[in-house]
């Protein structure tokens, strides 16, 4: 990587540190602050009380290494070369990695990878083909939260965690903070700052929440209390489907909850909470039995909405609170991670940075984009999700339109209709609205060097005055 970091401008040391905290499949919407009844996440909550939450977030790529590699690089999954699952993604591109180790931060990841070009838990990630990370501790895949094993910095032997995966892993960050805040402070006090990504698995399947000693359920859910979005059918099977995983997912998703009060615990203990932003967010959502559908892949707003909130509970510059409709996108995490610790945005780079909504910056900020590329690259085969590719736009108004190849197919106002019940792709009376995302959709293909083949919208007859 040091090709790609001797150009970068060196810029000072600074005392802002950041922290990503990932899960895998956790939907927008499945967070007590969205409203959610099935759930308490009180941490998760504060995060929001101390930042800024971005409520359209979401997932352009919604699947677990399309997301990974537009995250780490960000460049769309076409850009890439990581659009499918698995893929690998070239060690020869720049990570965000590049610029914070030329603006002399030490950079650690602790968890899933799943960049490496496998599925399998048994597969080994070499040192050279980790983004670049001073300290790895982590796995390539693995589905089974009970039984996770970590190789990497500390031991390049795979280690069993002696807890459940979200707890061991988070025990593993909140260790190697202390030992790098330890082993790097000068006789002043000062520590080299740091960027580090917590990665965990759940809530994805299997919806297994962590177990005690006596062999109970911790976050035990009820199915019979799960309180179904209203876009599930009201179909036998999927009703059952739906209550008996969402019970599982809630209890995975509190026990997430109850780690990051643990992380924001140990920054306070570790005397660096003041000076370190807390990124949590999801790399897709999981439909659960919305629209017939479950996990990800598709479109609709459970599988692409992802909850993003940058916080932080203090600093010498004032930590905006509140919600932003901003688009946030996948490529846009890494610009905004940079721009929140002062530190150059490489050109590679495609994403925009949205530092300035977050906390207050001196200079003008760039316009916002006004929507978020969505993307299905290959056709994908597997049950209950969408089984072909598709493009897609969400405006930041909340028009939302996707296309398959060689045919428009949704048209949502997920402002008004957030359970998108009603399409409105086939309705004339909304074909300027259609026409309008159609044409941002095309600009997004051609701006970002993507092959997809949009479909003809053009009215074959002339608009007629409605009878209603």
């Amino acid at each position: 990587m040091e090709h790609f970091t001797k150009d970068l401008p060196q810029v000072p040391r600074k005392r802002s540190n950041v922290i990503w905290i990932m899960a895998d499949q956790l939907r927008g919407q499945a967070c007590g602050y969205r409203g959610d009844p099935n759930v308490s996440t009180p941490n998760i909550d504060n995060l929001t009380r101390n930042g800024m939450r971005f409520d359209q977030a979401v997932s352009g790529a919604p699947w677990c290494c399309p997301f990974r590699g537009a995250l780490l690089t960000s460049r769309y999954p076409h850009q890439n070369g990581v659009y499918s699952v698995p893929a690998a993604l070239d060690p020869a591109l720049p990570t965000i990695t590049a610029p914070l180790k030329a603006a002399g931060y030490h950079t650690a990841w602790v968890g899933k990878w799943h960049l490496d070009g496998s599925n399998s838990p048994l597969h080994i990630v070499p040192p050279e083909r980790r983004g670049g990370f001073d300290y790895w501790m982590g796995y390539e895949n693995n589905n089974n939260q009970e039984e996770t094993f970590v190789y990497g910095t500390d031991s390049e032997v795979p280690l069993r965690l002696a807890a459940y995966e979200t707890d061991g892993l988070t025990d593993l960050l909140i260790s190697h903070l202390r030992t790098h805040l330890a082993t790097s402070a000068d006789d002043n006090g000062d520590y080299q700052p740091f960027m580090a990504a917590l990665s965990v698995q759940p809530p994805h399947r299997p919806y297994v929440p962590p177990t005690d000693t006596t062999g109970n359920r911790r976050y035990y859910h009820n199915p019979a209390d799960i309180v179904l979005r209203q876009n599930v059918p009201n179909v036998p099977w999927v009703k059952e489907k739906a209550v008996l995983d969402a019970a599982g997912y809630y209890g995975m998703v509190e026990n997430i909850d109850m780690n990051i009060g643990r992380i924001r615990m140990a920054l306070k203990e570790l005397g660096v909470d003041r000076e370190t932003y807390i990124l949590f967010f999801s790399d897709h959502g999981d439909c659960l039995g919305a629209h017939g559908q479950w996990a990800k892949s598709s479109p609709w707003e459970e599988s692409i909405k992802i909850p993003f909130i940058v916080a932080k509970v203090g600093s010498e510059v004032h930590m905006n609170a509140g919600a932003s409709d901003a688009v946030v996108n996948h490529v846009d995490i890494a610009p905004t991670t940079l721009g929140l610790c002062d530190v150059p945005i490489p050109g590679w780079m495609k994403g925009h940075n949205y530092a300035s909504v977050c906390v207050e910056q001196n200079g003008p900020a760039a316009a916002e984009p006004d929507s978020a590329y969505l993307q299905q690259i290959p056709r994908k085969f597997f049950h209950h999700t969408v089984n072909k590719a598709w493009r897609g736009v969400l405006m930041r108004d909340g028009w939302k339109y996707v296309c398959m190849p060689g045919h428009d197919w949704l048209l949502f106002n997920t402002k008004d209709d957030p359970l998108e019940m009603a399409n409105l792709c086939y309705d004339i009376a909304f074909q300027a609205e259609k026409e309008r995302c159609h044409r941002r959709l095309a600009q997004w293909i051609a701006d970002t060097g993507d092959d997809f083949a949009l479909p003809d919208i053009t009215l074959d007859h002339p608009l007629q005055e409605s009878s209603l």
